[in-house]
């Protein structure tokens, strides 16, 4: 083991530590770390030589159909977050249990890229997909943010979000979670920047507001519920695997009656998705 310097870590490198580096691998669909939905399967350290660290790490995910793209992806910027850490000379990430897996491990030990691991079955690489889900997941966080904004001012309509800016937002988790997102897709944080906006930054007009809202409500409420059941099938398919999947801090508020009911239910059904 040898000394590193991720965040605040200055003890030898140990696999809480791998851990961590693994926390900015995001599942492009469900918008969550593959740590907090228990995807890390196992973590091995060992010694590469000439001082060295090596790592091996083994990902595993809900079903063995998941789609092979974004199965890609996950394990890629799994093994980009490992290399890049201080100390480690060798990296070998492997997806288990996987269809694809014998394909995709190959492709990531030669470092080959999407298109050349899955060849003529690769329509592009994968920055367009990416793109498409960070603004999918500015979207979710957007509505988060919103919703809980309505919920904490009874006065507000929803017909009124329209022309809630960033500055107006309570600081907290949700609205640090919405900030992220903004900042990943090129949008600014200026308190007087409009909250409700499609992925250029463009507002709604006010006619146009809670069709907007429904909308993001929809998109929310998709990546919610696919990230409960997701949960549901890895820990039926690999037992006491939920221990290691954690509740991702700016959808707490979000319980799974909550994506039914976002609503205070002093306000009438047509405000409801």
């Amino acid at each position: 083991m040898t000394a590193t310097t991720i965040e605040g870590i200055t003890e030898n490198l140990t696999e809480d530590d791998v851990r961590r580096a693994l926390d900015v691998v995001i599942d492009p669909e469900l918008d969550e770390p593959i740590t907090d939905l228990g995807f890390v399967r196992w973590v091995s350290l060992g010694d590469a030589g000439a001082g060295g660290i090596g790592l091996e790490v083994h990902l595993r995910l809900p079903t063995s159909f998941c789609a092979p793209n974004f199965a890609y992806l996950m394990a890629s910027d799994a093994k980009d977050a490992l290399v890049a850490l201080p100390g480690v000379e060798h990296v070998v990430v492997e997806l288990d249990d996987h269809h694809d897996s014998d394909i995709i491990n190959r492709g990531l030990a030669a470092d080959a890229g999407y298109v050349g691991t899955f060849r003529h079955e690769a329509d592009s690489d994968l920055e367009e997909l990416r793109a498409a889900f960070h603004r999918k997941a500015h979207t979710a966080a957007m509505e988060r943010a919103l919703t809980q904004l309505l919920r904490a001012r009874p006065e507000l309509q929803e017909s009124q979000v329209g022309a809630v800016v960033v500055g107006d937002l309570p600081a907290d988790d949700v609205t640090a979670s919405l900030l992220r997102r903004r900042t990943t897709i090129g949008l600014g944080n200026h308190p007087s920047a409009p909250v409700l906006v499609d992925h250029l930054g463009i507002g709604y007009a006010p006619e146009a507001v809670p069709l907007a809202l429904r909308r993001a409500r929809s998109t929310r409420i998709s990546i919610d519920g696919n990230a409960h059941f997701c949960r549901g099938l890895l820990a039926t398919r690999y037992p006491g695997s939920e221990a290691e999947q954690s509740v991702r801090p700016d959808a707490a508020f979000f319980t799974a009656e909550s994506l039914f009911h976002p609503q205070p239910q002093s306000q009438t059904q047509e405000q409801s998705p």
